[in-house]
């Protein structure tokens, strides 16, 4: 049993509109929020960000795996703004899904360009790392302008693929303006007026039904003796957090001026180069997540191997399979049983990996039509679904069939228009110790190859 499952500069004020105060920021009944709760003060959820490319979230998350056995109890993702990354926000958004489905949370920030520009941007002045002048500031905090109608469009570009996580049942910590506090970015370092925009953020998004974000407000380790300044109101906040950038390891000061402006609500190590060590975390129990960015994770000057375990391997550390949270926990009745494939392309691409619980590991099978993978539950069970999580090669044509003997075959489902992604299959109720996936068309020139086949 897990541990966590065993506790279970500033513009006229005539030129701005006034903005309500919304009643409530985080879904009601967040099971997200009751985690956090739940373990303030007495745990901190591992996380690692997976940011460019946007066709490969879960590269980072896995090399943490590697690294530790573990899968972090959080997942990183960004909406981005390069052209490429921006085609593959729906890639971005399956992985998310997947990652709740299995157990993770999901923590989603977006390196937004201007509203003075187009969808997709560079890293530089003309871009995320450029400025607006006062008046454009004016402008697009005065409701109604055309600067304020086409920044409440570039939040329209997401709003989609927010509602498809809300659909799939997704909470979202949701980290829009990160770093309010510093003005390397175009949002940035405005006092007054990046507060106004984060306000206006929430105001526009929570009138588009998006019922499942947990808003997380979000500082930088610089002048934190100012970041009153930047608080929206505890209304527009559910969670408070900080990015620990210029010293590497949290401060004591920097955790009780967490502490402080947070009132009471949880805080969290959004973003951090170095993996904080368990001392950190023993001495500063309230940070509810640390989320190490990409690439830092294996950058020597900031980690290596020991002191990642470490951490990883900590007991008030929550990793993957100690939340009871989305997708995880015990309702997955193939997680980890025996299981028999018609084939495997290679040793490392074997059959456990689909009922291993991680996405991250995969079946693969030869490149030839006819393939197969069963589990056996060990024990008539009643099954009432099943999903499948397709890696790139897909079925194009496949059957769910279902067995109490592991001789005799029922099929329960067909599919012949597969298309990829993650299928979920609704099977009504039905007595079986084995199921299987057999699929006899594929749907790419090589085999077929499943992250994960799950059964409940």
């Amino acid at each position: 049993m897990s541990r966590i499952l065993r506790f279970v500069a500033p513009i006229a004020a005539a030129l701005l509109i006034p903005l309500a105060a919304p009643a409530a920021a985080a879904p009601p009944g967040s099971e997200v929020m009751a985690l956090l709760g739940e373990i303030s003060g007495r745990s901190t959820i591992s996380g690692q960000h997976n940011r460019e490319p946007n066709s490969d979230p879960a590269k980072w998350t896995r090399t943490v795996r590697d690294i530790t056995g573990e899968t972090p109890g959080l997942w990183g993702g960004d909406f981005l703004f390069s052209s490429d990354d921006v085609n593959h926000r729906g890639t971005m958004v399956d992985e998310a899904i997947r990652q709740w489905q299995a157990g993770s949370l999901v923590a989603l920030t977006w390196h937004v360009c201007p509203p003075t520009v187009g969808s997709t941007c560079g890293w530089d002045s003309g871009g995320i790392l450029g400025s607006l002048n006062d008046g454009q500031w004016s402008e697009l905090l005065r409701d109604g302008s055309s600067l304020n109608q086409a920044w409440k469009n570039r939040l329209n570009e997401v709003v989609p693929h927010l509602r498809r996580l809300r659909d799939a049942g997704v909470e979202v910590l949701w980290r829009p303006l990160h770093e309010m506090n510093e003005g390397w970015s175009w949002w940035g370092g405005r006092g007054a007026q990046t507060r106004q925009l984060y306000q206006l953020t929430h105001e526009h998004l929570a009138g588009q039904g998006l019922s499942n974000l947990i808003w997380v407000w979000n500082v930088k380790d610089v002048d934190m003796g100012g970041i009153g300044g930047y608080w929206p109101g505890a209304s527009y906040v559910d969670v408070a957090s900080l990015d620990v950038w210029v010293k590497q390891t949290p401060s004591q000061s920097d955790y009780d001026a967490m502490l402080n402006v947070a009132g009471g609500k949880p805080i969290a190590l959004a973003e951090v180069g170095r993996v904080p060590s368990p001392d950190v975390l023993a001495a500063q129990p309230r940070w509810a997540w640390f989320m190490t960015w990409a690439e830092w994770l294996v950058d020597p000057a900031y980690n290596d191997n020991a002191s990642v375990q470490r951490t990883y391997w900590d007991g008030r550390v929550l990793n993957r399979g100690e939340l009871d949270l989305g997708g995880g926990g015990g309702d997955n009745l193939a997680r980890n049983r025996p299981v028999y494939a018609s084939s495997q392309e290679s040793t490392t691409l074997n059959a456990a990996n689909a009922v291993d619980g991680d996405t991250g590991t995969r079946w693969s099978s030869t490149y030839a039509d006819q393939q197969w993978l069963y589990v056996d539950l060990g024990a008539n069970r009643t099954v009432t679904g099943v999903t499948l999580r397709w890696e790139a090669a897909y079925a194009a044509m496949y059957q769910i069939q279902v067995s109490t003997d592991g001789t005799t075959w029922t099929t329960v489902h067909n599919d012949y228009a597969g298309n990829g992604g993650t299928d979920v299959i609704t099977l009504g109720s039905r007595t079986a110790r084995y199921v299987k996936m057999y699929a006899w068309q594929r749907g790419t020139p090589y085999g077929y190859s499943l992250w994960e086949m799950e059964v409940r």
